[in-house]
């Protein structure tokens, strides 16, 4: 398995972050975050989909969404929500939560970024900040925005709950949260870039973490590149995109039967290689469409089709409009 595949796809589907909160809490405390769809407009405009994430700096926590048991986060942990769910941080699950409401999100979008927030004793004063020594819990808060079409199998592939430990994260995260609390508390000249990188350096390093942790019956796109045979398949297609692949020609190349190869590809990813194949070029296509000012008919060259027509049929299919139309909504406004 090549990790260079799921840096090919991080890449593809335009992983962006950012800080928004810095939050420090004096017990008893609970939040509720609205479901992240509702605010992705005013916290990462463009995006398509939105996941919230927590840096834990200080104290300890409990992270829970609806159905699910809560989990315990400590200072160093990082824990985020890659399906978008509303979700509760709190000093203790019994903790009745202040919610906080979408319209309050947007009322604030363009104040000052990191914005302090101070919970305390059923209080929530945004703009301020309690001492470091008074906080019984310090997080930093941010969101992290990507594209899920015209392909991201990335995401469904992650859990409603990832929480990465200290123990797991190591000195990276624990280096990452430090300056992000450093960032937040001293603004200076370029401090959001660097905030941003930060983010989405977290979550590729989550998204790594995750894969290696994977239990050994998991399925979904993660899994499938760990998988000796469907990883290297997805490595080939990968780097070769517009080679003229069959079946046939991916199964001998990771030493499989056709046949064997297809029932693995439906096992961890629930579609079949050519149908991989025809959903990644497409993918390709439709970030050289938006990057770049190359025709049609190049660009169908580039991702693996011998005629700009072909191209055109496969992308509408998948995206449901002809690559043309689609590249005007990506530029307009």
């Amino acid at each position: 398995m090549s990790r260079d595949t799921l840096s090919d796809l991080l890449r593809s589907v335009r992983i962006r972050g950012a800080v928004f909160y810095y939050v420090s809490c004096s017990t008893p405390w609970s939040a509720e975050a609205p479901p992240a769809g509702e605010i992705a407009e005013a916290v990462l405009p463009g995006c398509e989909h939105v996941m919230e994430y927590h840096m834990i700096a200080k104290g300890n926590a409990w992270a829970a969404v609806s159905g699910m048991p809560p989990v315990k986060i400590a200072a160093g942990d990082v824990v985020m929500f890659p399906q978008g769910d509303t979700h509760v941080l709190s000093s203790a699950p019994s903790v009745e939560p202040l919610r906080q409401s979408a319209e309050w999100v947007f009322s604030v979008r363009n104040e000052p970024k990191p914005m302090p927030i101070a919970y305390h004793h059923g209080v929530v004063e945004p703009g301020a900040t309690l001492p470091v020594q008074d906080a019984d819990m310090v997080a930093v808060c941010g969101f992290l925005g990507c594209d899920l079409k015209p392909f991201n199998p990335l995401i469904a592939a992650l859990p409603r709950i990832l929480h990465m430990p200290a123990a797991r994260t190591g000195d990276l995260a624990g280096h990452m949260i430090n300056q992000a609390v450093i960032e937040s508390n001293n603004p200076q000249p370029g401090g959001s870039a660097v905030l941003e990188r930060l983010s989405e350096m977290m979550f590729v390093d989550a998204a790594r973490r995750y894969l290696d942790s994977l239990p050994e019956d998991a399925t979904g796109w993660l899994a499938g590149l760990r998988d000796r045979f469907v990883g290297k398949a997805l490595q080939l297609m990968h780097e070769r995109p517009d080679h003229n692949w069959t079946v046939d020609d991916l199964a001998t190349n990771v030493g499989l039967s056709r046949s064997a190869l297809h029932e693995r590809f439906m096992k961890f990813l629930g579609l079949p290689p050519m149908q991989y194949l025809t959903n990644w070029r497409i993918q390709l296509g439709s970030r050289l469409l938006r990057e770049s000012n190359r025709t049609i008919a190049a660009i169908a060259l580039d991702v693996g089709y011998d005629s700009e027509a072909a191209f055109s049929r496969a992308f509408k299919r998948l995206v449901g409009m002809p690559p043309a139309a689609w590249r005007r909504t990506q530029t307009a406004g």
